[in-house]
């Protein structure tokens, strides 16, 4: 099996579609033996599910994603696990174990010009997002 994180600087990336790297991680016997950094090649949004699927890629695990790149993944035959934050690693251990905290129903139908964007439902501002609840 391999899996795929959204990544940058060793954190899940928090979007999806602008995600310039992912770390593939190769995993048997559910445990991993092999780790490797890969770039989008400027791939985004929906294209990047042929590219994972390319890499031979079966589970991915995000942040923000759009239902656009929710489905193609689907059609790819991709399983996703969204809304997760933190360090790519123990993320993937957790997958690994059982434990990963995961919100399955993260949708993100919004972008921003200009600004970094961050996880979906962390808006920390009142201004309507479009999909996305603020706080």
């Amino acid at each position: 099996m391999k899996v795929a994180a959204t990544f940058e600087a060793g954190e899940i990336f928090p979007h999806f579609g602008h995600c310039r790297q992912f770390k593939i991680y190769e995993v048997e016997n559910g445990g991993i033996v092999s780790e490797e950094i890969v770039d989008t090649q400027g791939n985004g949004h929906g294209a990047l599910a042929g590219f994972l699927k390319g890499l031979g890629v079966n589970v991915l695990i995000c942040g923000g994603i759009g239902g656009g790149a929710r489905q193609a993944l689907e059609e790819a035959g991709i399983r996703l696990y969204p809304g997760v934050s933190g360090e790519a690693d123990k993320r993937v251990e957790e997958l690994l174990n059982g434990s990963l905290e995961y919100d399955p129903d993260t949708v993100c139908s919004h972008h921003h010009e200009g600004e970094e964007h961050q996880e979906c439902r962390s808006h920390s501002c009142s201004e309507d997002k479009k999909g996305c609840p603020g706080n």
